[in-house]
């Protein structure tokens, strides 16, 4: 495949085949996936055949491997010219975010405390594949409530601070959904999961702020030098891997009548105005709502132990997803369009005053959340002005070994002994777990971030390295 160097940045895959729109992959040489195993720059050209799509076919630095889109994908397809939704295009884990919370407290008066808070963090955060959640609902009825309501039911029921919704995507709560299309099973899997971690990649870290790029926009977020974060990485659970299942098979099934047809399968669509296609987006938003909740009730655990060992407040700096399909106007050729714009291991950045930013953050551009992979840093990023894209950027540092490669090569009690002789305490589920996690099965964060900002997909703002991390 050819892969034309634009700019040390960028890339392009020019048009070939049933290609509609160029590949842009956004990322440096030493970023670009291998050729051989990772299949993620052939599968920026296959979405480029979506249906509708417009522009391009989007790669972030993070990019790699994934179900269909790969991970990293950002694809945008015109509603009114028969543009389609894609449920490869959003992932299996719907509304997988970051949320990080701030603390009043600094990194001098830590060390006291961290073993008994990690203590606690690690007995009181549910986590692991089928692990109940902090959240026990009444019935089908009250969990209809928080997949409409998101984390302001969870608010209004008591579990957060009115600011939370401020400083969260949507104010917590994305509309349109629709909990009646999602299925029995998958309610059934959710039912029990409010509150809690999940596997894989999932975890909550108390961290350090090591260092400010910007120092404004910094004080903006609420961050400080040697400031206590707790940074939560998590989604929706079974109840979103479910209904990604169950619209993937529905549009497999429907695409014939819609004429559609695509170089890979796992890419199945249908236009977003079809029945399918609204019933979809509607199941999807109530499984937002469920993550928004989700790690709402995650705070509130965190907030617990912070009350309990530190004496400490946790405020809310910000809340953002990186797996969604949304409606979205912009701007393509003079003209504003309406978009289906998909982020799949791929975060949305939006620029200074955009509208759909709080009064409080207009100035600032939106704070962007890169957490790291167990051991390395994570990023404060916001967005900016002229960002390409669709304004979005990067998720995380992308993996390059999967994880049953990364289970074989290293050994997990090792790897948390490794952690800890730096300063890091870990509370693990399994030893395999955290093998799957290590951190050199991922590519470096801070050349990722970097590679992001020299594209212009965002800013630097403020870099955090773990102190303790409680694993999914």
């Amino acid at each position: 495949m050819d892969l034309i160097p634009e700019t040390p940045y960028r890339f392009r895959i020019p048009r070939h085949g049933p290609m509609r729109v160029p590949g842009i992959v956004y990322a440096t040489r030493d970023l670009l996936p291998e050729a051989t195993g990772d299949k993620s720059l052939e599968q920026v050209a296959n979405v480029a055949t979506l249906p509708g799509i417009v522009t391009a076919s989007y790669a972030m630095p993070d990019v790699h491997w994934g179900y269909g889109f790969p991970i990293g994908g950002v694809a945008a397809t015109d509603v009114s010219a028969g543009g389609v939704v894609s449920p490869g295009g959003v992932g299996f884990d719907i509304s997988c975010g970051v949320r990080l919370l701030a603390a009043r407290l600094d990194a001098d008066r830590l060390p006291a405390v961290l073993g008994p808070l990690m203590d606690t963090l690690g007995h009181t955060v549910p986590r692991g594949l089928h692990h109940g959640g902090t959240w026990q609902l009444a019935d089908r009825a009250q969990l209809y409530d928080v997949l409409l309501g998101g984390a302001r039911y969870a608010v209004d029921a008591g579990h957060g601070v009115p600011r939370d919704l401020a400083r969260c995507e949507d104010a917590g709560q994305i509309r349109g959904a629709a909990p009646g299309r999602i299925s029995t099973h998958a309610l059934e899997r959710g039912l029990g999961q409010l509150g809690s971690l999940g596997s894989g990649n999932h975890f909550l870290e108390v961290q350090v702020v090591d260092d400010i790029f910007d120092e404004a926009t910094a004080a903006a977020f609420g961050l400080h030098r040697h400031q206590v974060c707790v940074l939560i990485h998590t989604g929706s659970r079974g109840l979103g891997h479910q209904v990604c299942t169950d619209y993937i098979r529905t549009m497999d099934e429907a695409m014939n009548r819609y004429g559609i047809q695509l170089p890979d399968r796992q890419l199945a669509c249908v236009p977003v105005t079809s029945t399918a296609g609204q019933a979809y987006l509607g199941a999807m938003a109530a499984a937002t709502n469920f993550a928004r909740a989700n790690r709402q009730l995650l705070t509130e655990t965190a907030r617990r132990a912070f009350e309990r060992h530190t004496g400490a407040e946790l405020d809310l700096v910000y809340d953002v997803s990186h797996n969604l399909a949304t409606i979205e106007h912009h701007e393509l050729d003079g003209q504003w369009r309406r978009l289906c714009v998909h982020r799949k291991g791929a975060t949305r950045a939006l620029p200074p005053h955009h509208p759909d930013l709080p009064a409080e953050l207009a100035a600032t551009g939106q704070p962007t959340l890169i957490p790291g992979t167990m051991g390395t840093a994570s990023h404060v990023l916001a967005g900016v002005a002229g960002s390409p894209a669709f304004h979005s950027t990067c998720h995380g540092a992308g993996r390059t070994r999967s994880r049953h490669a990364a289970a074989r090569e290293v050994d997990g009690q090792r790897l948390r002994d490794d952690l800890e002789s730096r300063g890091i305490a870990v509370r693990g589920t399994s030893w395999r777990s955290l093998a799957e996690e290590t951190p050199t099965a991922y590519k470096d964060v801070d050349a990722v971030v970097d590679a992001a900002e020299g594209a212009g997909l965002c800013r630097k703002v403020a870099r955090l390295v773990p102190v303790g991390v409680v694993k999914g």
